[in-house]
């Protein structure tokens, strides 16, 4: 089946990657995602497959990034942190400047197939995986299968409604799941409770530039390490919004198991034990199923890439 090539596109940074059968990257490139977006992001991926097919013989290109992909796997339809892409063909644009088959998934897909075929979900055919950093994406796997759903858009968990007329959250709605459990919230929670008990907050507020304002999520990490009460409470509301939310989830779905991704799984229990409490509290008909595995992805950055290179894959 030979290798191929899988290329992440970030904010910040275009990621390539040549990937084999097993998952094992071959080799890496990287380059600056262009500000400006459009065409120039477009020759920016081209250049970066290009320079990957020049050390190895690959059979097709898979590029995943954040945003609505259509059902075909060939248009970005919706890039809100990328400019001038919406409704771009990439399939053909991309096909065109590398000569090779050329498929599109979201980001967030993209992840929880790496995890499902070389990381924590392996050998699971039902499988829900959450990404929770700034905001909280997913992925899911039914009888072995990425399910995308009848338009590509499945696995949207981030925006669930949970709390009626409850925080905005940048889609336009109100009391979305990522308001309640994801990095942006994690923030918010340690910021309410130092607003509301100062006195208790110095240690955390020492570790960044001693405002509530200057607070960031891995200051906020360090902190529960160390057994900081204000970020231990924070990171313990997290964790009981995110598993009641995939309490929820699990009633729908009914995944073997669950595996937590982003930047704020690198606090490892600190979210994950409070997380399967809540699951445990709020799942209904409690007792009278078996719960799913909360567990932590294994990929860390890399299972877009791994992800995508797998699914382009004949």
């Amino acid at each position: 089946m030979g290798n191929t090539i899988g290329i992440d596109v970030g904010g910040t940074k275009v990621l390539g990657g040549v990937v084999d059968e097993t998952g094992k990257i071959l080799a890496t490139a990287r380059k600056d995602t262009p500000r400006q977006g459009g065409a120039d992001l477009t020759h920016t991926i081209a250049d970066t497959a290009k320079e990957l097919m020049a050390k190895f013989d690959v059979t097709s290109v898979g590029v995943s990034a954040a945003g609505f992909v259509s059902s075909d796997r060939k248009t970005m339809l919706a890039t809100p942190n990328i400019a001038d892409w919406n409704g771009v063909d990439l399939d053909s644009e991309l096909t065109a400047l590398i000569g090779l088959p050329v498929v599109l998934e979201n980001d967030a897909n993209a992840a929880a197939w790496g995890e499902a075929k070389f990381g924590a979900g392996r050998n699971q055919n039902h499988m829900m995986m959450l990404t929770v950093g700034t905001g909280i994406g997913g992925g899911i796997v039914v009888n072995g299968a990425l399910y995308r759903g009848a338009f590509g858009i499945a696995a949207e968990f981030g925006h669930l409604r949970v709390v009626p007329d409850g925080h905005l959250c940048g889609c336009g709605a109100r009391g979305c799941f990522e308001q309640y459990a994801s990095g942006n919230a994690l923030l918010r929670h340690a910021r309410e409770a130092i607003n509301a008990s100062p006195e208790i907050a110095r240690n955390l507020l020492s570790r960044g530039d001693g405002t509530v304002a200057g607070l960031t999520g891995q200051a906020i990490t360090d902190a529960a390490r160390d057994g900081d009460p204000v970020a231990l409470a924070a990171f313990n509301t997290t964790g009981q919004w995110l598993g009641a939310g995939i309490a929820s989830l699990s009633v729908l779905l009914d995944p073997a198991c669950v595996v937590i991704g982003g930047g704020v799984i690198d606090a490892g229990e600190i979210l994950l034990k409070p997380t399967r409490e809540a699951l445990e509290r709020t799942m209904p008909f409690a007792g009278k199923h078996p719960y799913p595995e909360i567990i932590a992805a294994q990929l860390g950055n890399e299972a877009g890439l791994v992800g995508v290179a797998d699914l382009a894959r004949p």
